[in-house]
C-alpha cells in the first residue's frame, strides 16, 4: 500500500523516536536530543546504540543497524511497512489515508497547485532582475543583501500591474481557477476579471517542511498598506502550521544550532547570514499552538526574539501566554531582550554578530517573563496590593496543564513572592546595637559543615557576591573595565546570577546607545551619570530593582577604598572576586577535613582543619571582605 508523502511527513513529525525506542531499550540521555543504550539487535554489554530525536534516526556502532521510527517497529515487532505505519498512526491518533480515486485526485490537485506556485516563484525572480524590478532590487541591496543571498532565498518582485503574473501564467496554460485557488489572484465577487494579489512588492517565497514553495509574503514598496501581505489559506498553505524558513531550521537543528523566532522575513535572512541558520518567523500571525509544536520538535527551548519596542514586547507577552498551557517537562521558551528600536536585522548590521550572541547568552527563561508580566508597573507597597499580585500569579500558573511543570512553577513563584514579603535588613551602623541572638543549641564541634559556619561571615559567599555586584552599581563606569571579570565570576545564588546577567545586559544594550550630547545635557541637570540612571531603569524593568538596592548597601559596607582611587578600587574588587572563586573550590577541601576529623579526632586532623580555616580567614582579610 502506498501512503501519500504528506501523510508520512506528518506521522514522523508527531512521534518521538526516543519514546518509541524507549519501550524496548533503556535509554540514557547523552546530550541534547541524543540518547544511548544497549542495542536490541545484538548482544552487547557496553552501549553502542544511539538514538537522535532531532535527526529522527537510530544507529548501532556495533552491528550497524539503522533507521527511523517506522523501521525500528518493523525490525523489533516483525511488521511489514504498512503494518508499522498503521500501528504508529493509531498511537498518535492520525487517521490512515486509504488510497481511493478521490485520494488520487486530491494528490494530483496538490501537485498541480505546487507547480503553479513554483512557476510564479521563477517569474517573480526574473522580474527582480529586470528594469521593472529595480526598486525592489535596490531595496534588498540597501538592506545589505548580496546577490548570492537574494538568489539563495529566491527573492523576487511583483510589478505594480493588475495582471502581470496572471497574464504570464495564462500563457503557460495555467487555468485561471488554479491561479485563484492557490492565492496568486483575486476573483471579485461581481465576477469581474480577476487580478494579481501581489503588486508592487518584494516577494519572499515560503516553503513547506520539504523545501517546496507553497506560498508568498510580499513587502510593499512605498507607502502602501498593508506593509506585508501574505498568501491566504489554500490547499497548500496553512499559516498556523508553518514558519518561514522552517525547512532550513530543521536542518540547522540537527547540527545543534539555536532555534530563534524573529518577527519578520528580513530579520530571519539577516540571522541566517550571520550564521544563525535556525532562525524562523511566524507568517503574519501571532505565534500559534501549531507553530509552538513545530518549534519544540526542533529544540527544547527555542529563543523568541521580538523587536525592542512596545509592539515587540506585546508580541512576546502574547507568545508567553500562548505557551504557558502547553508547557511540559523539558519544553519551554527563552526570551531575548533587544535594545529599544532595534530588531535582529538592525542589531547585526550596526553592532555585529557578537551583539546577537550576547543577547542569546542573556536570554530570559519563560518563568522570568511570566513574573515580569504580572509585576511590571504593579505597585506592591501595601499588603492588599501584594495579595492581589499573589492571586494574579497563582491564576497565571494554574493555566499550565502539565501537573509536574505546574508544581515547579508554583514553587518558583512562591519563592519570588516570599522574597518580596521579606524586607531587606538595614545595614548595621557604628554605635548601633546588634540584634540580640537568643540562646540556642550550637552545632556539634566537628559535625559536617560546622567549621564553615563557625568561620563567620567571611566565608559567606552570597554576601561577597552581593558586595561585588553592588560595587559595580555604585560605580557603573567600572563595568567597562571589569566586564570580562564579571562574566567569569562564579555566582552560586540564582537571584544574584540574574542580577549579574541584568548588569551585563544593561552594559551591552544601554551604554552603547548613549548620545554624548544627551549625556552632557543630563550631567548638567543631575549629579547621577546618565549611564547609571539608564542601568538602574533597565534593572527596574527587569524586576531586579530591590535586589540591586540591597547589593548597593552591602557594597558600601564592604568597600573601604577611596572612590577617587580608581586603580585601588579595581584592585580591591578583583581581590574580592579571587577570594569568592576560592570559596567555590575550598569547601570541598574543608568538607573532607571535617569528615576526617569526625571519623578520627586526632591532633593531626585537627591541625589540618585549623590550617585550612586560618588560610581562608587570611585570604578574606586580604580581599577586604573579612
Amino acid at each position: 500500500m502506498a501512503f501519500p508523502p504528506g501523510f508520512l511527513d506528518e506521522l514522523r513529525a508527531r512521534i518521538s523516536l526516543s519514546d518509541i525506542v524507549g519501550r524496548k531499550v533503556t535509554l540514557k540521555r547523552k546530550s541534547g536530543a541524543e540518547y544511548s543504550g544497549l542495542c536490541p539487535f545484538h548482544n552487547e554489554k557496553t552501549p553502542s546504540f544511539t538514538v537522535n530525536d532531532k535527526k529522527a534516526f537510530f544507529y548501532c556502532f556495533g552491528c550497524h543497524e539503522k533507521g527511523d521510527a517506522v523501521g525500528f517497529v518493523m525490525k523489533t515487532e516483525g511488521l511489514s511497512f504498512p503494518e508499522a505505519v498503521e500501528k504508529l498512526a493509531h498511537e498518535v491518533g492520525l487517521p490512515v489515508p486509504r488510497e481511493t480515486p478521490v485520494d488520487r485526485q486530491r494528490a494530483e490537485r496538490v501537485s498541480t497547485l505546487q507547480q503553479v506556485v513554483e512557476e510564479a516563484t521563477r517569474w517573480f525572480q526574473k522580474q527582480l532582475r529586470l528594469p521593472v524590478g529595480r526598486q525592489g532590487l535596490d531595496y534588498l541591496r540597501g538592506r545589505g543583501l548580496e546577490d548570492a543571498v537574494i538568489d539563495d532565498f529566491r527573492l523576487g518582485f511583483a510589478p505594480d500591474s493588475r495582471d502581470g503574473l496572471l497574464s504570464h501564467l495564462k500563457r503557460e496554460n495555467v487555468p485561471v481557477d488554479k491561479i485563484v485557488e492557490v492565492g496568486l489572484a483575486i476573483q471579485p465577487d461581481d465576477n469581474r476579471e480577476p487580478y494579481d494579489r501581489f503588486r508592487g512588492r518584494v516577494m519572499f517565497p515560503i516553503n513547506d517542511r520539504r523545501g517546496r514553495v507553497i506560498a508568498f509574503g510580499g513587502r510593499v514598496m512605498g507607502a502602501g498598506e498593508p506593509k506585508y501581505l501574505n498568501s491566504p489559506e489554500t490547499p497548500l498553505f496553512h499559516k498556523g502550521a508553518n514558519l518561514y524558513c522552517l525547512d532550513r531550521a530543521r536542518q540547522a537543528a540537527t547540527k545543534d544550532q539555536p532555534v530563534i523566532v524573529a518577527e519578520g522575513y528580513m530579520d530571519v535572512i539577516a540571522l541566517h547570514g550571520a550564521g544563525f541558520t535556525g532562525a524562523v518567523a511566524p507568517l503574519g500571525t501571532a505565534l500559534t499552538e501549531g507553530q509552538l509544536a513545530e518549534l519544540w520538535k526542533l529544540a527544547d527551548e527555542p529563543y523568541l526574539c521580538f523587536d525592542g519596542d512596545n509592539a515587540g514586547r506585546r508580541a512576546a507577552s502574547r507568545a508567553a501566554e500562548r505557551a504557558l498551557p502547553l508547557l511540559r517537562a523539558g519544553k519551554s521558551l527563552r526570551f531575548l531582550s533587544l535594545p529599544a528600536g532595534e530588531d535582529p536585522d538592525s542589531l547585526i548590521r550596526t553592532r555585529g554578530v557578537d551583539a546577537m550572541r550576547r543577547s542569546l547568552d542573556l536570554a530570559r527563561p519563560l518563568s522570568d517573563m511570566i513574573w515580569s508580566m504580572e509585576t511590571e508597573g504593579r505597585p506592591t507597597d501595601t499588603p492588599e496590593r501584594r495579595a492581589s499580585l499573589q492571586r494574579a500569579v497563582e491564576q497565571r500558573v494554574a493555566e499550565i496543564a502539565d501537573p509536574v511543570v505546574r508544581d515547579f512553577y508554583k514553587t518558583d513563584m512562591r519563592e519570588r513572592l516570599s522574597r518580596m514579603r521579606r524586607p531587606e535588613r538595614a545595614p548595621w551602623q557604628p554605635g548601633q546595637r546588634r540584634p540580640f541572638r537568643g540562646p540556642g543549641p550550637e552545632p556539634a564541634p566537628f559535625a559536617a559543615g560546622s567549621a564553615a559556619r563557625r568561620a563567620g561571615t567571611d566565608m559567606d559567599g552570597s554576601r561577597q557576591e552581593r558586595a561585588l555586584l553592588g560595587a559595580l552599581l555604585e560605580r557603573p563606569a567600572m563595568l567597562h573595565v571589569l566586564a570580562e571579570d564579571v562574566a567569569a565570576l562564579t555566582i552560586a545564588s540564582p537571584e544574584l546570577a540574574r542580577l549579574r546577567s541584568g548588569l551585563l545586559d544593561a552594559l551591552s544594550l544601554v551604554s552603547e546607545g548613549i548620545d554624548p550630547a544627551a549625556e552632557e545635557a543630563f550631567a548638567a541637570e543631575s549629579d547621577t551619570p546618565l549611564e547609571a540612571r539608564l542601568i538602574e531603569e533597565h534593572l527596574e524593568r527587569s524586576g531586579l530593582g530591590r535586589l540591586a538596592a540591597a547589593a548597593r548597601i552591602r557594597a558600601r559596607e564592604a568597600f573601604r577604598v577611596d572612590p577617587g582611587d580608581a586603580d585601588g578600587w579595581v584592585g580591591q574588587w578583583r581581590r574580592m572576586a579571587r577570594h569568592l572563586s576560592q570559596l567555590t573550590t575550598e569547601p570541598e577541601e574543608l568538607k573532607r577535613a571535617e569528615e576526617a576529623l569526625a571519623e578520627d579526632m586526632n591532633e593531626e586532623n585537627l591541625r589540618r582543619l585549623e590550617a585550612i580555616l586560618d588560610r581562608m580567614r587570611r585570604e578574606s582579610i586580604e580581599s577586604g571582605t573579612g
